[in-house]
């Protein structure tokens, strides 16, 4: 019988990673992670293409177990619960750590049926109607979709549609929402309406986002974790070079890489 991941600590910290290893095969993804994600904040992974931002942020909520050559070694613990026990159900996890993905992508079904599919499969026994408006409303779409509900989540544009897959996470009632590149699809307008979301949100969810764009980090995270790749023989593997506030991370960061990355000269 799986596990209960509903255990609560007092130290701040949602998310922790200790000593993680991602092995696809043979081959070492990301290597020697140790990293904490504050409650309540927007947390940004930064790092030039390769370097592993993703495979860490899918080990948060076990999406890459669905890859089959997938291997972890370490911890990574939600609370004081480690994600990779082997009496921790992993549809459980995905349900409390929610994913928007880097291109909106709604279910083929209507705007109401995309927030209240995965309610119904988690076994929500409250008032959808009120599901609906109350997730819609965090996602600052229900004044723009309110009176089309019935309409497919397709019919929307790119920049709505993704509110839509933030709706649908929150939906869940998640704690932790994961966004990956969730802005690279939408045009400045629409990427404005997202961040400003992703300040609202934070109010209420642990965020962790990963963004190559570095203005985008600087505008809406709290804390920035800056990741750089070595190349050998055996593939390009993803490391933590420096994780501190952003305010220090762009202004004056410790390591000379993430000095030259946040300023241009590479990546």
């Amino acid at each position: 019988m799986a596990t209960n991941i509903d255990t609560v600590n007092d130290t701040g910290t949602v998310l922790r990673t200790e000593n993680l290893n991602v092995y696809y095969g043979k081959f070492l993804a990301l290597q020697n992670i140790w990293l904490d994600i504050p409650k309540n904040r927007v947390t940004a992974f930064i790092g030039p293409s390769g370097c592993g931002k993703s495979t860490l942020l899918r080990c948060y909520n076990r999406l890459n177990d669905l890859i089959e050559s997938f291997r972890a070694e370490g911890q990574v613990y939600f609370y004081d619960k480690n994600l990779y026990a082997p009496d921790i159900d992993a549809v459980e996890v995905r349900r409390r750590i929610g994913m928007v993905f880097q291109r909106p992508n709604p279910f083929p079904k209507s705007i109401y049926d995309n927030i209240t599919f995965g309610a119904k499969i988690n076994g929500y026994k409250g008032n959808f109607d009120e599901l609906v408006e109350r997730s819609l409303r965090q996602a600052a779409l229900w004044d723009e979709v309110k009176d089309k509900l019935r309409q497919s989540g397709s019919s929307l544009s790119g920049g709505q549609q993704q509110r839509l897959c933030i709706a649908r996470a929150i939906a869940t009632q998640p704690e932790v929402i994961l966004m990956d590149e969730p802005c690279s699809a939408l045009d400045p307008i629409s990427t404005l309406r997202v961040e400003e979301l992703i300040h609202e949100l934070k109010e209420l969810y642990t965020i962790v986002i990963v963004t190559h764009n570095m203005q985008q980090a600087a505008r809406v995270s709290d804390k920035t974790a800056f990741f750089n790749v070595r190349t050998s023989e055996g593939g390009r593997t993803g490391y933590l070079v420096e994780y501190d506030s952003t305010e220090v991370i762009f202004n004056n960061p410790k390591q000379e890489d993430t000095r030259d990355y946040v300023s241009g000269r590479f990546g």
